[in-house]
């Protein structure tokens, strides 16, 4: 199911206020119907008054507006799956989630910068298929292999640094994890793309990205952050109380280490990449991809998506001419069931 204009499930508010309106005016109503006559006199006088059918009439315009925004929405539904033959590489996004990427040294911080720079390669990739990791002292998995960008963008933005609770910069055990990512029997060229300020690097990355290169796997780092550095914020409902501090209780600068994430694309038979930029980083990640070998493999997705405007539409013009031949008198027919307590 796709829905193709969203803004328009504002016009939904149009009900409450409908809502409003009706109970305001039928308060008035009642009012001024007490300061004229008794209710025994009312009910002698306008004996065919139904309380029911304005009630009624409520609904069915609520209604009809309901299935008017579904139109104007425009639902649209897979008419049919099919086997589409699709070319690309598989490439693996693992994203550094450890408290030093919360540093503000590049806007609007490191890890929202990461997910921004991720979501801009998504966004420009053709058929390739995308996994995604997210690592501090650990490693973890977050979504495997696939070709669901939609997921992949979803799972990215929902990364945050109290996703793991060990603290640090595994690296090594971000590739060993990657590695398991890509299937045995599959020819797709295979890519890793680390985005990591690469500070508080722990464990035997550069060999475990020799190992991975020999396995086919082809390592690139970007740099989130500045060699100047910047302090850790530590902030509550988004205003920063306090700076991280060491044992020491002096202020904490965290600094981009472009020294180990250089040597790790090298390892991995890649390269680093300066992520300051979102542009240009992109930039010169499509021009790394475009010397890897595209490999066909096949995908199944819905191929054709046909709108389903027309049955709400006429759902919606047929409650609102039903709503036009109601009237506020009692239906005789119905009267005489008192079906309402009428």
């Amino acid at each position: 199911m796709i829905l193709e204009q969203k803004i328009y499930f504002w016009l939904l508010l149009i009900i409450p206020v409908l809502v409003l309106l009706f109970l305001g005016l039928s308060f008035w109503k009642v009012r001024a119907q007490r300061k004229f006559a008794q209710q025994a006199m009312l009910d002698h006088l306008i004996p065919d008054r139904s309380w029911f059918k304005p009630v009624l009439k409520l609904v069915t315009i609520c209604v009809s507006i309901v299935f008017i925004v579904l139109a104007l929405v425009n639902l649209k539904a897979g008419t049919k799956v099919q086997t589409v033959n699709r070319e690309g590489v598989d490439i693996v996004f693992a994203v550094d989630v450890s408290k030093s990427m919360l540093a503000e040294d590049i806007a609007p911080n490191r890890l929202q910068k990461s997910q921004q720079l991720v979501t801009q390669i998504i966004n420009n990739l053709g058929s390739d298929r995308v996994g995604l990791i997210a690592y501090a002292g650990s490693a973890v998995p977050q979504l495997p292999i696939t070709t669901d960008y939609s997921s992949a963008k979803m799972f990215l933005q929902a990364l945050n640094t109290d996703l793991i609770s060990s603290q640090g910069t595994a690296i090594a055990e971000a590739i060993q994890l990657a590695e398991s990512y890509y299937q045995e029997e599959s020819e797709a060229s295979k890519v890793l793309v680390i985005i990591s300020d690469g500070e508080d690097h722990e464990g035997e990355a550069i060999s475990m990205a020799e190992d991975a290169a020999d396995n086919g796997v082809r390592i690139i780092t970007i740099g989130v952050g500045t060699e100047k550095g910047g302090t850790i914020p530590i902030k509550r409902r988004g205003i920063t109380q306090s700076f991280k501090k060491d044992r020491d209780g002096n202020t904490v600068i965290t600094k981009l280490n472009t020294e180990t994430l250089s040597e790790i694309a090298e390892a991995g038979n890649g390269t680093y990449i300066d992520g300051t930029i979102t542009a240009n980083a992109i930039e010169e990640l499509q021009d790394e991809l475009s010397g890897v070998d595209k490999v066909a493999f096949d995908s199944q997705q819905y191929a054709d998506f046909a709108s389903q405007y027309q049955w709400f539409l006429a759902l919606g013009l047929l409650f609102l001419i039903l709503e036009i031949f109601y009237s506020n008198r009692k239906t005789p027919w119905i009267k005489k069931l008192n079906l309402f307590n009428e």
